[in-house]
């Protein structure tokens, strides 16, 4: 099996380029649809298919510089492992599943592997560590693979800026099969017929609602359809069951605190507890606004935001 040229990127501008993205399914989408991209949720997926996403132009710092350090990656990866790297600049697309699309990022001389360039911060090391590589990662090597025939996928990371990692990810049919079944089902039943999916409860759906609702319309209202008094007894269940556990959570930690007493650091089995003086200083607003009220006009600084609430 040999992938299809969807479009060739040589010549292709940014909108061109999310053009092109929009006529199929990417690896960062699969992994999306996949439940398993902590920056990206499947109604996004969703809205960028139909053209419907905010801010589809605009690139976060992170991703910018994932860019920028893209041939650094390639180029180190070549340098520690003797294997040669070159780009393919097109678009590649499943020859029997058009709906899969890729933008790989290198492709391995005279094998049948390809690259997969990362970059990230200091505080994420610990998702690389032994032999592990981050799930929406694997998703989108293992997406590559499906839609080359390739055997095996590089995934090479800088971390910290000072920490280069590579790893060799093998051909998994299993979930290769699992990702051919949960695209095509997104792509015919929610892009094609242009019927959403859910949000999910993911970080990733919580500030695309930000984004897309960031204000109401003040004082007006509207009647919710039979499905929300559902969701109203699921929300208010969760939240029950919340305020149960957090009640336990802290039961624990306050009889823990009490065997501590004045001790900072105790012992228990392999574990280590803490209760540590913690100094911090703020700003008291209500004395600022009371006693020096222009200053205090000065330097305030509003911001809309919406509170969710049931009564």
């Amino acid at each position: 099996m040999e992938a299809v040229i969807l479009a060739n990127t040589n010549e292709m501008s940014h909108e061109e380029w999310l053009q092109a993205r929009r006529k199929g399914i990417g690896g960062s989408d699969a992994s999306a649809i996949a439940g398993l991209n902590k920056w990206k949720s499947p109604v996004a997926v969703y809205l960028e298919k139909i053209g419907q996403a905010p801010g589809e132009n605009v690139n976060s710092e992170a991703a910018y510089w994932g860019t920028m350090l893209e041939d650094v990656v390639a180029q180190e990866f070549s340098k520690r492992t003797g294997l040669k790297v070159r780009r393919k600049n097109a678009i590649l697309q499943h020859p029997e599943h058009p709906f899969m699309i890729a933008n790989v990022d290198r492709l391995i001389v005279g094998r049948k592997e390809g690259l997969e360039c990362k970059t990230a911060s200091e505080h994420l090391k610990d998702e690389w560590k032994n032999d592990e590589v981050p799930a929406q990662y694997l998703i989108q090597c293992q997406h590559y693979m499906a839609i080359t025939g390739f055997d095996s996928w590089w995934i090479a990371v800088l971390i910290g800026g000072n920490k280069f990692i590579y790893k060799k990810i093998e051909r998994d049919e299993e979930i290769i099969q699992y990702l051919i079944e949960i695209e095509l089902n997104f792509w015919n039943n929610h892009v094609l017929k242009k019927n959403p999916p859910m949000f999910d409860g993911s970080d990733a759906s919580s500030d695309l609602l930000k984004v897309l609702y960031p204000t109401a319309k003040f004082e007006e209202e509207i009647e919710l359809p039979p499905g929300a008094s559902e969701l109203i007894a699921k929300y208010e269940q969760a939240k029950q069951e919340e305020e149960e556990a957090a009640t336990r959570r802290k039961e624990a930690e306050n009889q823990l605190k009490a065997m501590l007493g004045e001790y900072e650091k105790a012992f228990a089995g392999e574990r280590i507890i803490t209760w540590k003086n913690v100094r911090s200083s703020r700003v008291d607003t209500k004395l600022l606004k009371a006693k020096y009220p222009e200053i205090y006009q000065e330097v305030v600084k509003e911001t809309v935001s919406r509170r969710f609430s049931i009564k």
